[in-house]
């Protein structure tokens, strides 16, 4: 165990805070005290010494905002009991504002403001207080907290949230209505003294208006303030501090008030009655003048609607609201005439078309006036009795026979004579006329219902005396129908009966169209001309019904024998007069199936009911000039092929044949051709080797069998084809074999030029000459120089 000497020093010490304040009473607060016993060993004794440790003691710190003394304003004093005034002691100051805001003398402990403060930038400090010795270094004191509390003035006057208001409000409104409230903040302290103690006034607007001193809630003051008399209003109010008491600080706020419009005007007309003037010829809906009531409210309060609630012309006018400008608009309903009435009455009424239920009291919102319409007299153009006329005329009229007639005459008090006329715009073909003196219409050409059934014409009427007054009216014209047409098919029929046929077997129906219109409709009968009232073959079966069916009466048809029957057919109407036609049915007899179905006919009739579309026909037509184009073209390519020569080069050797355009000897050629040398006996065909083919390997020599004197030409030339047909060595191509026989040996050896060409100089034909009239051609062809320039 180590030894250790040690001193024990108690030391008894406490600190005092002295505070200064401007306030005439002090606040003294014990924080806390508490003793600590602390125990050593001393080197003499072994004894237990105690001490008593005192607290630290202070006061809260108070300072005044906005001091502008001379001197720095001062706070207050730190200082402790181990101060002994020798100057050994530092006191250190940290915190809000230490050493800018607040400073400290650090021998005495005195602590001033250094600058100016402003409770509404900050109102509380919290410092911290230290005593240091200075040889050591030590704290002789530990760190203590205080609070300097800055106090407020009356330095902040009030303020408005806005710089102005603007409110509205109904006119007419009760008091007491409230308006708008307006609202002022004080910046100062609102729990020391009055500072921020806001009250209300109002400083302009009375007596309009009033303001609660509290709330700031600005209500109406007097009744019924309208808005026709004044719309707006300007309220200044003044919010004060301190209570407002006197010294107290103030702000002032401008609201601008509206009244709005409601509807508590009726409308009023400026005068009681009005005149207009109309002439007679106004078609409906002509404006004649506008009328307007006055009303001194806005909006959808001042809409008025006109109306006329009575009046010995409202029938026979109208009027119609402006909702633009509010005015009303008299117009013409119908036509005028001054002849029948000059002078005209209405009753106008204006009314609100959104009256208030509050205002109605006050009276009806209505106003009313009369209105005065006189008519004037013009000179009006001729007027037909009817809008439009209808005449009906048979079609067998006669020409130059009346139809018809128009009326027209003068509306005027004169009562001009009147001319009538067609306008020939609307009859070109002149079918019609019109006598100009009484209006009445007459034909001038006959009248035909199925081309024409209606006409469509114009008259027109104009005064004699004004030819500028003239009027027109339409005039339809019906033709009625004449039964002047006979009945006749309604379709051609291509009618046929299977040869297969049975007796009482339906092979047609038929039916009739009539050009003419019955007007009970059409009726019509079918049956057989007299001359064959009985038909041996056929027979027509009337169904009641406007067709008819036609019938077989015998078992089978022979087309070989008959293949057209022809069947006369009388088809009647039953109008008056009757009118009758004939008609032809033409029956062809064709080959059918089991079920009925045609099989074949002649070829007419297979060509006739198989009628072909126009594309069908088209696409045939093109077929055949395809296939015309294609023999051109096989045609074209064989000539072309025929004109190749058989011989391309000198090393063609193959049998080729030259024409040499030679009929015969001439006259003295009566031998000809004998066939006969095809059936010589002695004929011989030596085998040769071809001459049109390099032969590459050297076939045996075969010899032909012997031709006896009667063996058949036609079997001679097989018996070649066959000989030549198994000939190893014939070429893959075509080749020409001659299988003719032309004797033996002549002393003239081959005429052919064929092997000409291998020769190398100029053959002499003279000795051709020296032959007989029989090769006098060909003397003259090979003879001479002359016959190569030829």
């Amino acid at each position: 165990m180590m030894r250790t000497r040690s001193f024990l020093t108690v030391l008894l010490w406490s600190s005092v805070f002295y505070v200064v304040h401007m306030t005439p009473s002090q606040k003294r607060t014990n924080k806390r005290s508490h003793s600590e016993r602390i125990t050593g060993l001393s080197e003499n004794d072994g004894k237990t010494l105690h001490r008593t440790k005192r607290g630290w003691m202070w006061n809260q710190f108070f300072l005044l905002e906005e001091y502008t003394g001379p001197d720095t304003q001062y706070v207050g004093k730190l200082h402790t009991d181990q101060d002994k005034g020798d100057g050994n002691l530092k006191y250190i100051l940290t915190g809000d504002g230490a050493g800018s805001l607040f400073i400290i003398d650090e021998n005495t402990g005195d602590i001033h403001a250094a600058k100016k403060l402003d409770r509404e930038e900050k109102s509380l400090y919290v410092l911290r207080a230290k005593a240091i010795d200075r040889k050591t270094g030590r704290q002789v004191e530990p760190e203590s907290e205080f609070i300097i509390k800055i106090h407020d003035i009356n330095d902040n006057e009030p303020k408005f949230t806005k710089d102005m208001y603007t409110a509205s409000i109904p006119e007419m409104s009760g008091v007491g209505t409230s308006v708008i409230q307006v609202t002022a903040t004080d910046a100062d302290d609102a729990n020391y003294g009055n500072s921020a103690k806001v009250v209300y006034s109002i400083l302009q607007g009375q007596p309009y208006f009033s303001v609660d001193p509290e709330t700031g809630i600005i209500k109406t003051a007097l009744p019924d303030m309208s808005r026709e008399n004044r719309e707006q209003y300007q309220v200044v109010i003044q919010a004060k501090d301190m209570g407002g008491q006197m010294g107290g600080l103030s702000g002032t706020t401008t609201v601008n008030i509206t009244l709005t419009d409601v509807n508590d005007n009726p409308p009023r007309f400026p005068q009681s009655s009005y005149q207009f003037s109309s002439p007679e010829s106004a078609p409906p809906g002509t404006p004649l003048g506008r009328i307007k009531a006055n009303d001194p409210d806005v909006g959808e309060n001042a809409e008025i609607e006109y109306s006329i609630s009575n009046g010995d012309g409202s029938d026979m006018f109208d009027i119609i609201t402006d909702k633009d400008t509010q005015e009303g608009i008299i117009t013409v309903k119908k036509h005028l005439d001054f002849e029948n009435k000059v002078l005209y009455t209405l009753k106008v009424e204006a009314s609100n078309t959104h009256p208030d239920p509050r205002f109605l009291q006050l009276g009806p919102f209505k106003d009313t006036a009369f209105v005065k319409i006189s008519v004037e007299d013009i000179d009006e153009p001729p007027v037909f009795s009817r809008p439009w006329y209808l005449i009906e005329v048979d079609e067998d009229a006669k020409e130059g026979s009346i139809i018809g007639q128009v009326v027209a005459q003068d509306p005027d008090i004169a009562k001009n004579a009147i001319k009538y006329s067609v306008d020939r715009h609307t009859d070109l073909d002149r079918i019609f006329n019109i006598y100009s003196g009484n209006g009445s219409l007459f034909l001038s050409k006959p009248l035909d219902r199925e081309e024409i059934p209606w006409h469509n014409i114009t008259i027109i009427a104009t005064e004699i005396n004004n030819p500028k007054q003239s009027s027109q009216i339409p005039v339809f014209i019906r033709i009625l129908d004449i039964n002047d047409h006979a009945p006749e098919f309604a379709n051609y029929y291509e009618t046929f009966v299977c040869e297969n046929a049975k007796a009482g077997q339906l092979i047609q129906t038929v039916s009739a169209i009539d050009k003419d219109q019955p007007p009970r409709g059409h009726k019509f009968f079918f049956e057989l001309v007299p001359e064959f009232a009985v038909h041996p073959n056929f027979s027509v079966v009337d169904n009641k019904d406007n067709t008819a069916g036609i019938m077989t009466r015998r078992n089978g048809y022979s087309r070989s024998k008959t293949s057209t029957y022809l069947l006369p057919i009388i088809i009647f109407d039953n109008d008056y007069p009757i009118q009758s036609s004939t008609g032809t049915l033409t029956i062809r007899v064709c080959a059918c199936d089991s079920r009925g179905n045609m099989q074949s006919c002649s070829a007419e009739a297979l060509l006739l009911p198989a009628g072909l579309s126009t594309g069908a026909l088209v696409a045939i037509l093109l077929c055949i000039i395809i296939l015309l184009i294609l023999v051109v073209l096989f045609t074209a390519l064989k000539r072309q092929r025929k004109k190749e020569p058989l011989i391309i080069s000198k090393d063609d050797v193959r049998d080729n044949i030259v024409t040499y355009n030679d009929e015969g000897g001439g006259e003295e050629d009566t031998q000809a051709f004998d066939i006969g040398t095809l059936r010589n006996p002695e004929a011989r065909e030596e085998s040769k080797m071809r001459r049109d083919v390099i032969p590459e390997t050297i076939f045996q020599i075969r010899r032909t069998a012997p031709l006896w004197e009667n063996i058949d030409v036609q079997d001679f030339i097989h018996r070649r084809l066959k000989e030549n047909d198994s000939d190893p060595a014939a070429p893959p191509y075509d080749s020409l074999a001659t299988y003719a026989y032309e004797g033996n040996d002549s002393i003239a050896n081959s005429l052919s030029s064929l092997e000409s060409l291998t020769t190398e100089g100029n053959q002499d034909y003279d000795y051709l000459s020296d032959w007989g009239p029989r090769f006098k051609k060909l003397a003259d062809m090979y003879g001479g120089e002359d016959s190569d320039r030829d």
